[in-house]
């Protein structure tokens, strides 16, 4: 049996989807209000927070995957993410289940020097730090032989359905409406964009993979980076829609920021937006190179077709 903990977001539920339908059909999925993805899911409502109830959600599961999201609260993850890590290591030790962790880059360098899984952690802000603690925590237990594990990493994300992002809710969804996009920063600097079926599809091989555990992974990226500007371009068409934006400076995002809670807290991030963006998957690619990953274009087309 594999377990999802947290599996209410989008990654949770494409892996649902991929697990199902590649690997085992003995599925329980795990968040406070869990809901069915394939008829024969097993639900398990539980709190992470809690080391009791995480305990109980991981018994019985040879594979437990980590895709637990938190709003974008500062305060909130300082409080609550060091507690679910520790929760979640200490349930897969106790029933001796392998772990897989989804995690992102918010403790990498926000700069233009391309990421690999040897980078350096290097986090600007509180939301970074407290990412490459937890990272770090996972890591350590690894080492110490306490758990088998692995750390699944995927920079911003683009998709259909409950897809979070800042290129999503910016960007791609007024396009879709036929409405200004808002760029941040530049429209000019090179973004590296993660779809999530992709990242879902990619760590459900891994997670069934017994020789990638002990080890960090890139999930795999279209290598084909584009632009902001030319993203917008490439939208419109397969939204035939006009491709209208606007690039919003600092201080716009800075004063937005004083009204707006979510973007004072996705203020440090900013600095990721002023430099290309290039995240490297070739790892994986190398490992899985029968894996088939969404050019930036059909993976425009598949939110077009969901959206309707």
């Amino acid at each position: 049996m594999q377990v999802i903990l947290g599996s209410s977001g989008q990654i949770g539920h494409g892996l649902a989807e991929s697990l199902s339908l590649e690997f085992t059909t003995d599925l329980r999925l795990v968040s406070r209000r869990p809901q069915r993805v394939n008829p024969g899911d097993s639900l398990h409502p539980a709190d992470l927070l809690d080391a009791a109830q995480t305990l109980a959600a991981v018994k019985g599961a040879e594979v437990a995957y980590l895709t637990a999201g938190l709003p974008m609260d500062t305060a909130l993850w300082e409080a609550q993410w060091p507690r679910i890590m520790r929760n979640v290591i200490e349930a897969c030790a106790a029933h001796g289940a392998r772990l897989v962790f989804f995690d992102n880059t918010y403790m990498y360098p926000q700069t233009e020097t391309p990421q690999t899984e040897d980078t350096a952690f290097a986090p600007f802000g509180p939301k970074g730090r407290v990412r490459a603690a937890i990272a770090t925590a996972l890591l350590d237990a690894m080492s110490a032989g306490r758990v088998e594990a692995m750390i699944c990493r995927a920079p911003e994300f683009y998709g259909p359905a409950k897809t979070q992002s800042i290129t999503n809710s910016a960007l791609i969804d007024p396009l879709l409406r036929g409405q200004t996009a808002r760029v941040f920063l530049r429209d000019d600097t090179l973004r590296s964009l993660i779809f999530t079926p992709d990242a879902s599809r990619a760590m459900a091989l891994l997670g069934n993979t017994r020789d990638a555990y002990g080890q960090t992974w890139h999930l795999p990226c279209d290598d084909g980076r584009l632009t902001y500007r030319a993203l917008v371009a490439l939208a419109a068409t397969v939204f035939s829609v006009k491709g209208r934006y606007r690039v919003l400076p600092r201080w716009q995002l800075a004063l937005a920021g004083l009204f707006n809670r979510q973007l004072r807290d996705a203020a440090e991030l900013l600095p990721r937006y002023a430099h290309d963006n290039l995240f490297v998957s070739d790892k994986f690619k190398r490992r899985f190179d029968g894996f088939r990953v969404t050019t930036l274009h059909e993976g425009l087309i598949a939110i077009r077709e969901a959206a309707r």
